[in-house]
């Protein structure tokens, strides 16, 4: 069996160390430069880097971000070998792959889908393959929740896919990795605030784990149940537009015991914004894969913010870049990522378009205008040397490593640093 980088974090889990790894759940070039200079930066720490991509972002038909999993796949490498990262110390992931973005059809047309989409994933060679088939079909019923035996049976037909597909492309260096459950919301995070959320029972993962595994043993799968390293669960965590549920070790404390009676390790969702000590603890009781991606594209929007109210003491109106005017003007022209997201006043939904948890501006950063705004941003503050008086104001962390010479007096370092800030804890906390 080959082998993969993931088995080291069971491995080490299950000898008792505390260790993780963080999973990037994004496209932005900037967060997988960020994450690849951290990498680098902490080799012991990050010794890969996990860039993952979800099932709506990437998929057969383009997703969002309008490509397929061998042209993301491409996309990463591309910027691996501009970054200087090797390519062996990379993994792909995708995430919820199963039949979501096609959940209003019927369950033979969005199953057929997914199992495309899946194969896609496969030969583009990803190895770390997230299965997730909980969501209500078209033509399933509506009045009741979905049985487990069906998730199940759905789940292994997609597992059989993925194993079927690895059989024509074994050039990959790495085997196949199975990450099963879905006790979180789907993809794109929660839609409204929340006061709680429960954290899954000892029970129900026990008996997701056993229906699953009779499902694959159902396919003929054995082997491919011996490669499945988590299971995706709730630990308590979430956040929205205006609110972060923080992770309380004693409310999870049943599930951490239970992951030591295990082969298996934990997968955690939405740690995005979580605290440094929240973080560290949830990778000790045995969440050793931690998902982050909107809090990434937060710390960059806060960074590029930051710069243009810079760009507004400096020059005049006539000369400045408009980045944030811009941004907003694009996203109410085309409202589709956070309309369902952002509720409230006008007043309310144009601080939430700027400044949310959510970050929905994050699906507007590759639109012409944006890009054309960022870049002027980028040349009009690369001129001179940005004066320390303001760095102070809007970026002080990144003023004292400005001065300790960690980083150079560039809007390119200041953005970078401003993500790495988030990185680091992740790194300190899966260490």
């Amino acid at each position: 069996m080959k082998t993969n980088f993931l088995d080291e974090i069971v491995l080490a889990q299950k000898r008792g160390e505390v260790r993780g790894i963080p999973s990037i759940c994004s496209a932005h070039p900037w967060v997988l430069k960020a994450a690849m200079w951290e990498t680098l930066k902490v080799s012991k720490t990050f010794r890969v880097l996990l860039i993952e991509s979800t099932c709506n972002q990437v998929n057969q038909f383009g997703g969002y971000t309008g490509m397929t999993p061998a042209a993301f796949a491409a996309y990463v490498h591309t910027l691996a070998v501009e970054n200087g990262l090797p390519q062996e110390r990379l993994i792909l992931g995708g995430d919820h792959l199963g039949p979501s973005p096609w959940r209003k059809e019927a369950a033979f047309s969005a199953m057929q889908k997914a199992a495309e989409m899946v194969r896609a994933y496969v030969q583009a060679g990803y190895t770390k393959i997230h299965l997730d088939a909980s969501m209500r079909l078209g033509d399933d019923d509506p009045s009741c929740s979905l049985e487990l035996e069906l998730i199940a049976r759905r789940t292994a037909r997609l597992a059989r896919v993925a194993e079927e597909t690895l059989a024509k492309v074994p050039k990959s260096s790495q085997g196949l990795r199975y990450v099963i459950g879905s006790e979180v919301p789907i993809p794109g995070g929660a839609t409204a605030h929340e006061e709680g959320v429960r954290v899954t029972k000892v029970q129900a993962a026990r008996r997701t784990l056993e229906i699953t595994r009779a499902a694959f043993r159902g396919e003929g799968l054995e082997s491919a149940w011996e490669r499945v390293i988590a299971l995706v669960v709730q630990p308590g965590v979430e956040f929205g537009d205006d609110f972060i549920l923080d992770y309380r070790p004693n409310a999870a404390r049943h599930l951490a015991r239970f992951a030591e009676t295990i082969p298996f390790v934990y997968e955690a969702h939405s740690t995005d914004y979580q605290a440094g000590k929240a973080l560290r603890e949830l990778v000790r009781d045995h969440f050793a894969i931690l998902k982050v991606g909107p809090a990434l594209t937060f710390a960059f929007r806060e960074a590029v913010f930051a710069l243009a109210m810079m760009e507004n003491e400096l020059l005049a109106p006539s000369e400045r870049s408009r980045l944030i005017e811009t941004l907003d003007q694009v996203m109410l022209r085309e409202p589709a990522f956070w309309k369902e997201h952002y509720h409230g006043t006008p007043e309310q939904m144009a601080v939430a378009r700027k400044y949310s948890l959510s970050d929905r501006s994050r699906y507007y950063w590759g639109s012409p205008a944006v890009q054309t705004a960022l870049g002027r941003l980028f040349l009009n503050l690369r001129a001179n040397a940005l004066p320390l008086t303001l760095i102070s104001q809007y970026l002080p962390v990144q003023l004292e490593r400005i001065r300790s010479g960690q980083i150079e007096n560039t809007p390119e370092a200041l953005v970078l640093d401003k993500i790495d800030s988030v990185l680091e804890e992740y790194a300190l906390a899966c260490g």
